[in-house]
């Protein structure tokens, strides 16, 4: 609370904490003197909210009894500021006020508001009147209101006040003229309607007035509700970001000397101002430190907050410095006192503890999976304390340790891993191996080791790729990822999946999922999903999600495309953005062959620190991150695009040696030789994550990216495009003349993404005298054969296992597999495919298929089970075993169906042959499912194999006849 008395009773604490306000002096915050008695006692409002709450309603302490109820706030919405409670709207809800405060009998009336804000944007800091609705609309009632930091053209960071009474075909709307943005600290906001003026105070000075003809009665609505706290009643407004201390309504015009008596003084202000502002200090300073009293890790020292300037100094700057940085170079805890001068005249301290180094830290920061697919993140820099970490392999074949020899490129990012941890993953079918890595570190003369086991998985089955996969979101209203598939090998097949209902639904973080990007492990057997933390329709503005957006993405991985799972095992993002960020939009990923790393872009503003106060070069520009892994990442993001102007929404090929990227100017209009503004350019690079400082056809790209292509979409859409994505085609399909790929432009104010169909040597070829675009053949495909409505998504290929999960909605199933038996002399080779062509992995089980040869039954029914190597096994037939069967016996993994041979007969050893000049195998046609009368027989000619075979069955009918004379005589004895 922030006001002198208004006729009601209030408790204790407030008492005290006002008593002490005004009659003691306070070092820094400007409280030199007793408060003095004001010149004009304003008369008791008709409704007060000093922010005291109680469960879901607003106390009004009037004593009128017109509580207010609270809408998605809660008691965490609350700070304790000195004694006085503020109300800490973060666009996550808002207040209902009752009707009574004002009546509309007359055009009599005041609200006093004070608060504290540093975000622009379309949000109500409060309004009389009720019905939300679209612009110049009747749903849209008629409505006071006042914005305490508007984006509006014209009030950019200014009070934006205004009335609005709809009147035919005009919206109504009369706003009071610019009178300036909001003092530092806490202002109060006063707008008196007296009569046709509108007047409106600044700290109790005028700063703004409106003569109109409009009538209050127009205005207050008939029903139970008079208006609200931090609601616009425009459709689309974002709810308000604002810190509230207090808010008092009269039915009546207060003179200008009643105006300064009610508001809070200026030292109450600045004590409420000082209170709040040390608790969001701290916040910010922490980091990743869990408490002052034990700092390991640098610390933030913002250079403003809450609009508040602070200049830091360091009682030990060596062991703190003055922008953050913390010494790991102690040997015992020791005591810093840090102090911020604020721009306010006043000075905050704080008492700060940095804990000695344990060189253990770091290696018990180390988490690697038990299990990889992957490149192992063996960091050779410590988390905790930054000590110097080596790594060693028991099987530097399998993987490799840390290079003692490694030096950092000349272009681009250096590898964090310095060389280690690359994997080399036994092939399918071979099975999982084993390995043992070591860390070493050391730091202030310290060591210490630690092991780790990781199981290195063999590789995944692999098959040809038969269709393709998307995903996307679908509106501004609908930020869930939904999924869609084709129906075979031809792009331009896709229908939704999963009954075309959303694949993911977050219920965590921001609860919007935007901009899903799906890309393919480097060995083709895993995805993995990256998207966008950002919910629009959960009444986010535009602007406060470019200010205060998340600085996390969200990550799945799947292997069928139909089941995801985080990467991170928790039901939440991933942070990968710094402190200063204003948002995380539209990542994406790319294997980068020179790092052997995965690298993860987006799109964000970058403030000058957290408190995110400054109002100048906040265009959005693009970082990079680093994994392995998709669940640790490198940090800080580097600075991967930054020309001045504003790019988002990246996405990279690689054709050749080098890397292609399409990405959006964000700006309005042109960007240097970027043509057009909110379409797509082209440029490539041999380094992946060198830096682009500006936009150049003659740029270097074995250092930088070279512009290669502007202006790209619209002339031939008509529309503004935004989420490029490019897509390489299948072979076999039916639009991929040989080297097809086909580009895609989110045309987000038309429905979606419209193709072009290209091919990489037009994308490789393109200069500024030639360039891609403007070529005869670069045509917009008519629309048709994406899924319908798909907002800034990804389209990944598939091999028919995927795609067959995805229309069926299940896991992978087993493919179908066929086993063939050959045999050369008595050698026997089973040779095993699937149906959809890729590999197969497992066992091969041979069996004596004779019934009843006694030199079979001399063998003791043989058996064999030999391992497939490149889809083929063989084996060396016993001399007594005359017919073979094979069998394939699947794989651990399920993925393939066992199959089984029919029968080959093998020569009977014991058969002379006949010369012949030439060797050869013969395979005889198979007679009947399940059998085989084929006799493969080698160096005989036709008519000795005739021979053969009737010798064969002769021996099979003596044999019949011997075992029956045998068991004759063994009854008769």
């Amino acid at each position: 609370m922030l006001s002198r008395p208004s006729g009601h009773a209030r408790s204790p604490r407030r008492l005290i904490a006002a008593t002490i306000a005004g009659v003691v002096a306070v070092t820094g915050i400007g409280l030199a003197a007793p408060i003095a008695a004001s010149a004009a006692d304003a008369p008791p409002p008709t409704a007060h909210y000093d922010m005291s709450h109680s469960g879901t309603t607003l106390l009004d302490v009037s004593g009128n009894g017109r509580n207010a109820t609270l809408n998605g706030l809660t008691d965490a919405s609350f700070a304790d500021a000195g004694g006085d409670d503020v109300l800490r709207f973060r666009a996550d809800g808002y207040a209902t006020l009752p009707s009574g405060s004002i009546t509309g009998s007359d055009n009599d009336f005041t609200v006093e508001y004070t608060v504290s804000t540093q975000t622009s944007a379309n949000h109500f800091g409060w309004v009389i009147g009720d019905g939300v609705g679209p612009w110049n609309t009747t749903q849209l009632g008629n409505h006071i209101f006042l914005s305490p930091r508007s984006a509006q053209g014209g009030y950019t960071d200014q009070v934006l006040a205004a009335i609005r009474v709809k009147n035919g075909n005009s919206n109504g709307e009369s706003r009071m003229p610019a009178g300036g943005g909001l003092n530092p600290g806490f202002t109060t906001l006063t707008m008196v309607g007296s009569g046709s003026t509108l007047t409106l105070y600044r700290d109790g000075q005028q700063i703004s007035t409106l003569a109109h003809s409009l009538s209050l009665s127009s205005i207050i609505p008939t029903g139970a509700v008079l208006g609200y706290l931090g609601r616009s009643l425009y459709q689309g407004d974002p709810l308000l970001r604002a810190d509230v201390s207090d808010v008092k309504l009269w039915d009546v015009a207060l003179t200008a000397d009643e105006v300064a008596a009610s508001m809070p003084t200026a030292d109450q202000k600045k004590a409420t101002t000082a209170a709040l502002l040390r608790g969001d200090v701290i916040a910010q300073m922490l980091g990743a430190n869990s408490a002052l009293t034990n700092v390991s890790s640098n610390l933030t020292l913002p250079a403003t907050v809450n609009g508040v300037g602070l200049t830091w100094s360091s009682s030990s700057p060596s062991v703190v410095s003055t922008t953050g940085v913390v010494s790991r170079a102690i040997s015992t805890d020791t005591a810093v006192t840090l102090t911020a001068a604020t721009s306010l005249g006043s000075t905050l301290t704080f008492d700060v503890t940095v804990v000695a180094p344990d060189v253990s830290a770091d290696l018990d920061a180390i988490v690697l999976a038990t299990r990889t697919t992957e490149n192992l993140p063996l960091l050779t820099t410590g988390v905790v304390n930054g000590g110097s970490i080596t790594w060693t392999s028991s099987d530097p074949a399998l993987v490799t340790a840390t290079d003692a020899g490694y030096t950092a490129p000349a272009a681009g990012l250096a590898d964090p891993y310095r060389g280690g941890g690359l994997v080399t993953r036994p092939a399918y079918g071979a099975g999982d191996r084993e390995v043992t890595l070591t860390a070493h570190v050391e730091l202030n003369g310290a060591s210490a080791e630690r092991t780790f086991t990781v199981a290195v998985a063999e590789h995944g089955r692999t098959a040809p790729d038969a269709g393709y996969a998307a995903a996307y979101f679908k509106s501004d209203g609908d930020e869930k990822i939904y999924q869609a598939a084709t129906s075979g090998n031809d792009f331009f097949t896709f229908s939704p999946v999963n009954g075309g209902n959303a694949v993911i639904t977050s219920t965590t973080d921001t609860t919007g999922l935007r901009d899903p990007y799906i890309l393919r492990s480097k060995d083709g057997d895993k995805y993995y999903m990256v998207a966008t933390d950002l919910c629009i329709s959960c009444g986010t503005g535009w602007g406060p999600a470019q200010s205060a957006g998340s600085l996390k993405i969200e990550v799945w991985e799947s292997t069928d495309l139909v089941t995801w799972t985080r990467t991170n095992g928790e039901d939440t993002g991933i942070t990968v953005n710094q402190p200063a960020a204003g948002m995380t939009w539209a990542p994406e990923a790319y294997w980068d062959d020179e790092l052997q790393s995965y690298v993860v872009f987006f799109a964000s503003r970058l403030y000058s620190d957290a408190s995110h106060t400054n109002s100048d070069n906040l265009y959005a520009r693009m970082f990079a991150v680093l994994t392995r892994d998709f669940r640790t990442f490198t940090a800080p993001p580097a600075s991967w695009q930054d020309t001045g102007y504003a790019r988002i929404d990246s996405t990279v090929t690689k054709i050749g040696d080098y890397y292609y990227r399409f990405t959006k100017n964000e700006e309005g209009g042109a960007a240097g030789p970027l043509e057009a503004g909110k379409d797509i350019f082209l440029e490539r690079s041999k380094v992946l994550t060198a830096p682009t400082t500006e936009s150049s056809w003659t740029a270097d790209p074995s250092t930088t990216w070279q512009l290669l292509d502007t202006h790209m979409t619209s002339a031939e859409t008509g529309q503004a495009g935004e989420g490029p994505e490019i897509v390489k085609l299948n072979a076999g399909d039916p639009n991929n003349t040989g080297d097809g790929y086909v580009f895609l432009v989110d045309n987000y104010g038309a429905g979606g993404y419209r193709a072009f169909v290209t091919s990489g040597d037009a994308i490789a070829s393109s200069t500024q005298s030639d360039r891609l675009s403007q070529r005869s053949d670069w045509n917009v495909r008519a629309q048709g054969g994406l899924p319908a409505s798909p907002r800034h998504g990804a389209f990944v290929s598939v091999p028919q296992a995927v795609l067959t999960a995805m229309h069926d909605w299940t896991g992978i199933t087993a493919v179908a597999s066929t086993t063939s038996l050959s045999a050369e002399e008595r050698t026997v080779t089973a040779r095993v495919t699937a149906a959809d062509e890729g590999d197969v992995a497992g066992t091969v089980t041979f069996t004596d298929a004779t019934a009843v040869s006694p030199l079979a039954r001399a063998a003791g029914g043989w058996t064999a089970t030999v391992p497939l190597s490149g889809g083929t096994a063989s084996v060396a037939v016993p001399a007594a075993v005359t017919s073979v069967t094979a069998q394939y016996d699947g794989y651990r993994d399920g993925l393939v169906d066992v199959s089984s041979s029919e029968t080959v007969r093998l020569a009977d050893p014991s058969a002379t042959p006949e010369p012949s000049p030439t060797s050869s195998s013969t395979a005889l046609p198979s007679t009947g499912a399940g059998t085989a009368a084929g006799l493969a027989v080698t160096g005989q000619s036709p008519a000795a194999v005739t021979a053969a075979a009737m010798l064969a069955a002769m021996l099979v009918l003596g044999g019949a006849v011997l075992l029956a004379l045998r068991r004759r005589r063994t009854r008769q004895g």
